[in-house]
């Protein structure tokens, strides 16, 4: 299919496409031009152009307004694809229209399902529940003219003519969300439905910054490399992918100007892992391999060729469980001279309240964080600066110490272009305009909760820090009712959320001739965990109700120490086999 170009000269997705149902297949064709669309059989899931044998003389049973293809993913029995369903306008980016994923719907063409074995239909009826929890992935982002997925100095970097490839082609493989489903439609050379997604944050605001008209845009882009959930993906993998990798790109429009900040986090580089166990910290432990310096290498080696010199910032404790890991990571830096590291102890320095306390970390990196400077062009195009290097910061979990952290040198890097572009004088920073300066930390703080959704499951803990830079009571209380969230989302739901992740990401491949990979080999903990909590609950009840009355009958008395026993010995085995009674996942091990 030939591409069309937008307004702007470069290529345009179909933006609203009609899903037409039929007893054998489905239809999906462009409103805008109903002559391209393509079919997907029920049965099979093949492909085929409309023209190509893909027209219908029956009606349709039903007929639906869709906004995008997501993709095909082809399991046991049966092809599916994925929809888009609804959506929302969230911002405009460069001068086009971004959009949020609102709900997303499977397309089942699995008809040869009642063909299947006994053992087939079980394996396929849990995919379908991992394609379930797929449909309502959270912070998924795109625009129908302009790729997002690029920042702003590398885009304006780009060979003339490259605006007007195919979406697809345009983008950073690494952020592409769905980059694993889209297979079969380039196969098909389907590049007007092919709509690649961006997992992350997208958040706008307009500023007035003393009656100068401005926008300030906070995109980030999470990598697929080594995506997963917050417990069951830790650290790196062989190759120097770690988990919990985004870019996070914040860009100013003001007075014909347009300026941008990249900042970079991730998970420490080492290989670790931090297995649930029922444990509130469940422990963290260094995994000893003779490529660990290898891994270091080639993550920051990856870092240097597409950001430049790279600032470190690793703010975990130095003592504890994280003392451990701040000791080997520091260690394997001290190899790497091309890298400056820092270590600061965040939680030590800043706490709940002292934000302010990051301007010790500031006096360590100034110099050296504005001389890697920000990409600034002019209203003509002209590139004024550019940016010369990275900042790459970490905790454990690269969300909440890094989210604040990051904040407050986005914040000291919009002061500085604001001073160049002439909007304030020397004196004078947006923290001195009220409304302006709450718009900003509002915009971090609501990117610092998308991006702990798409990990954790919750939002992120120290919001208050960015919002208002400092602690509240009503902060407290929404941190404390997050971290017991994710408590039980991390031991009870990740491993079936992780097994989605990696089923959608091509992670995992399923194998059509293999043995099926649900078998378990000792406790299945969606069995025990009920029963080991039933127990559990039941002596503990029993022998509250039975000691009460036991000096009144000795009997009781007896009743109660054995309730005692029972609870004591429940509470023993899931201390001693807590791995056992949380959610694991089944498809892939941890590397």
């Amino acid at each position: 299919m030939e591409g069309e170009s937008s307004s702007s000269g470069g290529f345009r997705l179909y933006e609203q496409l009609e899903l037409q149902e039929f007893r054998d297949k489905f239809v999906i064709r462009s409103k805008e031009s109903p002559g391209d669309g393509f079919s997907i059989d029920r049965r099979d899931g093949s492909v085929e152009l409309l023209g190509d044998g893909g027209d219908c003389s029956a009606g349709p049973s039903k007929t639906s307004m869709i906004f995008g293809v997501v993709g095909t993913i082809r399991l046991l029995a049966g092809t599916y694809m994925l929809v888009v369903s609804s959506r929302k306008e969230v911002g405009r980016f460069h001068g086009f229209s971004v959009y949020r994923v609102m709900s997303m719907r499977f397309l089942h063409c699995n008809e040869g399902l009642k063909f299947s074995t006994f053992q087939e239909k079980k394996d396929e009826a849990y995919f379908m529940t991992l394609l379930k929890l797929v449909e309502s992935t959270p912070g998924l982002y795109y625009s129908y003219e302009m790729d997002i997925t690029l920042n702003l100095q590398r885009r304006f970097k780009l060979a003339d003519g490259w605006m007007k490839k195919p979406i697809w082609k345009q983008a950073d493989p690494r952020f592409v969300w769905n980059k694993n489903l889209l297979e079969e439609l380039i196969e098909h050379k389907l590049d007007r439905f092919i709509l690649p997604l961006l997992q992350g944050s997208f958040q706008v605001a307009q500023l007035t910054l003393k009656s100068s008209p401005a926008t300030l845009s906070l995109i980030s882009r999470r990598c697929t490399r080594r995506l997963g959930t917050r417990m069951w993906r830790r650290g790196a993998n062989l190759e120097g992918d770690v988990a919990n990798f985004i870019e996070t790109e914040q860009i100013l429009d003001v007075e014909g100007f347009r300026s941008s900040l990249l900042q970079v986090r991730g998970s420490i580089p080492l290989l670790w892992e931090q297995i649930v166990d029922l444990s509130y910290k469940p422990q963290l432990r260094l995994i000893d391999h003779e490529q660990t310096s290898k891994v270091v290498e080639r993550h920051f080696n990856d870092l240097f060729q597409r950001y430049g010199e790279t600032i470190a910032l690793d703010l975990t404790d130095k003592h504890g469980g994280e003392g451990q890991l701040n000791a080997a990571f520091a260690a394997e830096m001290q190899k790497l001279p091309n890298v400056r590291y820092i270590s600061f102890e965040f939680h030590q320095i800043c706490g709940n309240s002292n934000f302010e306390n990051l301007e010790l970390l500031y006096e360590q990196i100034s110099k050296d964080f504005e001389k890697q400077g920000y990409f600034l062009i002019d209203a003509e195009g002209n590139i004024l600066e550019e940016q010369k290097g990275i900042v790459r910061s970490n905790c454990i979990d690269c969300l909440d110490r890094t989210n604040v952290t990051q904040s407050f040198l986005a914040q000291k890097s919009l002061d500085h272009q604001l001073r160049q572009i002439g909007v304030f004088t020397s004196g004078e920073c947006i923290s001195m305009f009220d409304e302006d300066y709450r718009k900003f930390r509002t915009l971090w703080a609501e990117q610092g909760d998308d991006i702990s959704l798409e990990y954790a499951g919750t939002h992120a803990l120290k919001g208050d820090l960015v919002r208002y830079g400092r602690q509240t009571l009503a902060g407290a209380i929404k941190d404390g009712m997050s971290a017991l969230s994710r408590y039980y989302l991390n031991n009870f739901h990740d491993g079936l959320r992780q097994d989605a992740i990696d089923l959608v990401s091509g992670h995992y491949t399923v194998n059509m001739n293999g043995p099926s990979p649900f078998q378990l080999n000792g406790f299945d903990s969606l069995s025990y965990l009920p029963i080991a909590s039933a127990l559990l609950v039941g002596g503990l009840t029993v022998t509250t109700l039975t000691f009460s009355s036991a000096g009144r009958n000795s009997q009781q008395f007896v009743t109660s120490v054995l309730c005692a026993g029972v609870a004591a010995g429940v509470m023993a085995m899931a201390k001693v086999n807590g791995r056992q009674f949380c959610s694991r996942p089944r498809l892939c091990g941890l590397l």
